[in-house]
């Protein structure tokens, strides 16, 4: 063989060889095409520097396995709820428009102030005015009494932007509950995040990232309210006075992996949060899930596949690999935790607010089923708590480590059908 050939052979198969070393990570398949988005170089590094990097971010030990192939989110992130570790990302602070999930951040913020969820409040016709045309809707009414508790089932179950508009009103209006979710936001150290509307309508602007939604659903999961409805698959809503009585109608809901709705199988240990979608986000979710005392996060943003349930299917395939992973892989960041907080351990390495914004910022009265201990086949979800080691949101804004958000009465239910 001539020498030229010999060593132009010994390049390619060195460059070849590095390559395999490098990459041996993930076998996340690549989206090739030129004309798909691609996420700005200047991301914000909260939470580590590793999450301000363009792509796939993971780093395996000698028994991991890797990452699920055929994974097509534009951004996506897998999490350690206890402890807060990031396990693997892409793109995580990629700025992109949240669809309802955005109404994680709006429950974590209104429903504090919004006590007891027996109050009633009568609708107005100006509370329904400014809905976006095409919003998901529940079904709320002028001139019709409902509970908090009501609302917020509707704003969970069935994404309605027309409850999110009257627990608004309740609160002090839309721009006051804007104001008020921004700020919680910067609190939060969610600084990916722009709040334009409570409820997640497309608008311009209004923009969060995988790892801002990811941290809105921790908060929120310490709020027993918010655990409750996020992990509830089917309730009755108020409808209309018939006769003199008050009638009621079914809901469900929107979130599949919680249902096992329209082929989707339910997932096992899945208690919550929030699917969304618009047509400018695509398909949104973030999901939290416990098996065998370890809880995971994962947040999935518009995926490009065109197979049906992706947004689902992914984030099913990335909790599997998380389980999988967990103990076996280095933490690429972390899940900060707010502002104001003190710490009782933890690394508390990420990046302060201010960092950040240098670093890229670019009366339960209806029937409701919640609980089951349903564990056979065809893979029913079931979540035994989330169970120790937790984040917990005290009085007084102290965000302590080593306590417990359990969620024992909060175990999936397969609607029946």
């Amino acid at each position: 063989m001539p020498a030229l050939k010999k060593t132009a052979l010994t390049v390619i198969s060195a460059a070849l060889l590095s390559t395999f070393v490098i990459s041996p990570a993930s076998a996340v398949g690549k989206d090739t095409s030129d004309d798909r988005p691609k996420p700005p170089s200047d991301m914000s590094k909260v939470g580590g520097e590793l999450l301000g990097r363009p792509g796939t971010q993971v780093k395996l030990g000698p028994d991991a396995p890797v990452l699920p192939k055929d994974l097509t989110g534009r951004s996506w992130i897998v999490a350690d709820a206890e402890s807060g570790q990031v396990l693997a990302s892409h793109n995580p602070h990629w700025r992109l428009p949240p669809a309802s999930t955005l109404k994680m951040l709006f429950a974590d913020t209104v429903m504090p102030a919004l006590q007891p969820k027996t109050q009633e409040y009568t609708v107005k016709d100006e509370d329904l005015a400014d809905l976006g045309e095409g919003s998901s809707l529940v079904g709320v009414k002028e001139k019709l009494t409902y509970t908090v508790h009501d609302l917020w089932l509707g704003v969970f179950l069935r994404s309605g932007n027309d409850a999110v508009h009257v627990l608004s009103s309740m609160y002090g209006g839309v721009p006051k509950t804007v104001d008020a979710m921004q700020s919680h936001a910067e609190e939060l150290q969610a600084l990916d995040t722009t709040v334009v509307s409570p409820d997640g309508y497309d608008a311009p602007d209004q923009v969060s990232s995988a790892y801002d939604l990811t941290l809105f659903a921790r908060s929120g999961l310490q709020k027993a309210d918010f655990r409750e409805y996020c992990s509830t698959a089917e309730a009755q809503f108020p409808g209309a006075k018939k006769k003199g009585k008050r009638e009621s109608f079914g809901i469900q809901n929107t979130n599949k992996l919680l249902t096992g709705a329209d082929g989707v199988a339910p997932y096992k240990g899945i208690a919550g949060v929030k699917n969304g979608y618009t047509t400018h986000a695509g398909n949104t979710f973030t999901g939290v899930a416990e098996r065998n005392g370890k809880v995971l996060l994962v947040t999935v943003m518009n995926p490009s596949s065109d197979k049906a349930h992706a947004v689902y299917n992914e984030a099913a395939s990335l909790l599997d690999w998380g389980f999988d992973a967990s103990g076996k892989v280095t933490p690429v960041g972390e899940l900060v935790p707010p502002k104001s907080a003190t710490t009782g351990t933890g690394t508390g390495k990420g990046p302060t607010a201010e960092q950040g914004k240098d670093e890229g910022r670019n009366g339960p009265a209806r029937t409701t089923k919640t609980s089951a201990t349903e564990s056979g086949g065809g893979g029913a979800g079931i979540a035994l708590g989330i169970t120790g080691g937790a984040l917990v949101l005290l009085a007084g804004g102290v965000f302590l480590v080593n306590r417990r958000w359990p969620l024992p009465d909060l175990m999936r239910r397969r609607p029946r059908r």
